[in-house]
């Protein structure tokens, strides 16, 4: 899948470094309990290819056409965590910090969104994230999504009382 500035697809071996770079960064990973390591990032790429295969839809990764980088990803996983909302299908994304502010989280997050609706037959998408998470948020309102405050929730797989447990729900149905 393609935008105009982006290149959305399927994952690489030589994505790999850089994702556990991103993956590492503390600033990439400040609304999550903790940086990931090589062994945990690499797991990931398994699960979302595994995603692709069983779902036909995923977390592509990015690729900036104009120069090959590649610079994260955005896309649409299957949530199944306990929550009141889950089983569901969640747009998200996660760019290196020298791809943020260009508007790619938006570009590419609109794609995948797209995709959900008319490919894979989607009648909802939701996205999630910590409360304070003020940028993500911004992507979310951008796509169109609303937030419903009873849609809130504490998310199960962060840890009792840890600060970033309280989430923020944002939901788009098809039009």
């Amino acid at each position: 899948m393609d935008t105009e500035r982006l290149i959305m697809r399927r994952w690489r071996e030589s994505d790999r470094e850089p994702f556990a770079a991103m993956n590492a960064d503390p600033e990439v990973m400040e609304h999550f309990v903790a940086p990931l390591t090589r062994a945990q990032s690499d797991a990931m790429v398994d699960r979302v290819e595994q995603g692709f295969d069983e779902h036909g839809y995923g977390l592509w990764a990015l690729e900036v056409r104009a120069t090959g980088d590649f610079i994260g990803f955005t896309g649409l996983a299957l949530q199944t965590f306990e929550a009141p909302f889950t089983p569901a299908v969640e747009v998200g994304w996660r760019l290196a910090r020298h791809a943020w502010g260009h508007g790619y989280a938006i570009e590419a997050a609109r794609q995948a969104v797209a995709y959900g609706f008319d490919e894979s037959g989607l009648t909802e998408i939701v996205s999630m994230t910590a409360v304070h998470n003020d940028r993500s948020r911004a992507v979310m309102e951008r796509l169109g999504m609303t937030r419903d405050p009873a849609d809130d929730f504490e998310h199960s797989k962060v840890p009792a009382g840890h600060p970033l447990r309280p989430h923020v729900l944002y939901r788009l149905r098809r039009s």
